[in-house]
C-alpha cells in the first residue's frame, strides 16, 4: 500500500542520526530507489506553495511543512546567501548537413575564442568533427573534436553574437528527466536572477521557490539575504560514472563573490549569526572563498571543488535544498552536511511521504 503524504506542520518519527556501515567512497552507497511518478514534470502552482521538509540535525528530527513558513524556521539575524545566475538558452536544435539528422547541441562554457564552446551533443558518436549543423535561423555550427567525458568543442556562426544566437534561436535547457512540462520558461529563473548575468545551464533550483512576498517577509523578520554568482555547468549536474567516489573529476564552474557580500558574510559569522546558503552552488561557491579561518574572501574564480563525506565547512550553518539524483555529487554534498545516515534517512523518508524530487520538486532545508 502507498504511503499517506504527511499533513502540513506534521512530525514524522524518523530520527537523523545513526551509525555509518557503508563504504562512503562507493558511488552506490548514494544509490535510493525513487518511483517514476515523483519526478516533478512541473513545479507549484505558486512557487513557496511546496512542500518543505525541515531536517534538525541537533535534535535529529524531521518535520514536514511549507515553503511559506521559512520566516518562522529562521532566526531574525540569520542571512540567506542566494545565487543571482540566470539561465540562458543554451540548447541549440538542428540538422546535420547532409542528411538532415536530428542534432541537440548544450552549449556549457566558453573558451577564450568566444565562438568556440564546449558542449554536450547528441547523438555525439555519429557526428565526427568538421560536421556542420543546420540552425532554424539558416546558420551552422561546426561540430569539433572530442573531448573527455563525452564532451565537444563547437564553433558558433560568424554572423552573430553568442548571446544574440542563444536568444534568437537558443530553447531552454531543462533537464532530461523533465519530459512533458508545461510551465513557463520564467518558472525556470529564481524571481531574484540578474538579467545581466545570464550564464548558467541549468537552473540553481533551491532558489525557485522564493517569491517577492516572501523575501519581503523574510526581511520584515529580520532575515536578511546577499547575492552571489555561481554559473551551473556541467560541474554541478554532470553523473558520477566511476564506482570509487574519489575518481569523480568535478569540472570548473566560475563564481564570484564582491567585497561588500564577502563582508556582510563576514560580520554574520563573526557576530555569531547562521549563514544560510540557498542550494549547493551557493555552498560550493562559499566554501570555495573560505580561508583557513573561515573567512570568505573577495573574488572571481573557477571552482572545481568536490564536496562529499569527511568535507570540513567553514561558512556554511544550514541549506536549503531540493532533492536530487541518485548517485550525484549534490546528493555526495548533502549527505557530508547533514550526515550520511541522516540525508539517507531523509530521502527515504521523502519518498514514504511523496515529496516531489529534482529541479520542479520540493525542498529541505537542513540546520
Amino acid at each position: 500500500m502507498m504511503d499517506r503524504p504527511r499533513r502540513h506542520g506534521e512530525i514524522s518519527g524518523a530520527k537523523l542520526q545513526g551509525g555509518c556501515g557503508v563504504d562512503l567512497n562507493d558511488a552506490e552507497s548514494y544509490d535510493y530507489h525513487l518511483p517514476e511518478d515523483l519526478i516533478a514534470q512541473d513545479p507549484c502552482e505558486q512557487r513557496d506553495a511546496s512542500r518543505l521538509m525541515l531536517a534538525d540535525r541537533e535534535s535529529g528530527i524531521l518535520s514536514h511543512r511549507k515553503f511559506s513558513d521559512l520566516p518562522c524556521i529562521l532566526k531574525t539575524g540569520d542571512l540567506l546567501v542566494m545565487n543571482d545566475t540566470r539561465v540562458y538558452k543554451a540548447r541549440l536544435a538542428g540538422r546535420k548537413i547532409p542528411g538532415g539528422a536530428r542534432v541537440e547541441i548544450l552549449c556549457l562554457s566558453g573558451a577564450e575564442d568566444p565562438r568556440v564552446w564546449m558542449a554536450l551533443v547528441r547523438p555525439g558518436r555519429r557526428l565526427p568533427p568538421g560536421t556542420m549543423v543546420a540552425l532554424e535561423n539558416g546558420l551552422a555550427v561546426c561540430v569539433g573534436e572530442r573531448l573527455d567525458e563525452g564532451l565537444r568543442l563547437i564553433r558558433l556562426p560568424d554572423e552573430i553574437s553568442a548571446g544574440d544566437l542563444f536568444e534568437s534561436v537558443g530553447l531552454l535547457p531543462l533537464p532530461p528527466y523533465i519530459t512533458k512540462s508545461t510551465a513557463d520558461e520564467e518558472r525556470y529563473q529564481t524571481v531574484y536572477s540578474d538579467p545581466e548575468k545570464k550564464r548558467s545551464a541549468a537552473a540553481p533550483t533551491a532558489g525557485l521557490h522564493f517569491t517577492e512576498r516572501l523575501l519581503d517577509e523574510l526581511s520584515a523578520a529580520g532575515i536578511g539575504h546577499v547575492f552571489i554568482t555561481l554559473d551551473v555547468g556541467i560541474g554541478t549536474f554532470r553523473a558520477v560514472k566511476s564506482r570509487n567516489v574519489s575518481a569523480h573529476r568535478m569540472h570548473g564552474e566560475a563564481c564570484a563573490i564582491g567585497p561588500e557580500q564577502s563582508a556582510r558574510i563576514n560580520e554574520a559569522k563573526s557576530e555569531g549569526r547562521r549563514v544560510i546558503a540557498v542550494g549547493t552552488t551557493v555552498v560550493r561557491a562559499l566554501e570555495s572563498f573560505a580561508d583557513g579561518s573561515g573567512r570568505v574572501r573577495p573574488g572571481e574564480m573557477t571552482t572545481e571543488i568536490f564536496i562529499r563525506p569527511g568535507f570540513g565547512f567553514k561558512v556554511t550553518d544550514a541549506l536549503i535544498t531540493n532533492f536530487h539524483l541518485p548517485r550525484s555529487t549534490l546528493l555526495m554534498l548533502v549527505s557530508a552536511f547533514a550526515g550520511y545516515e541522516a540525508a539517507m534517512a531523509a530521502y527515504r523518508e521523502a519518498v514514504g511521504a511523496r515529496y516531489r524530487f529534482f529541479s520542479f520538486g520540493d525542498a529541505m532545508i537542513i540546520i
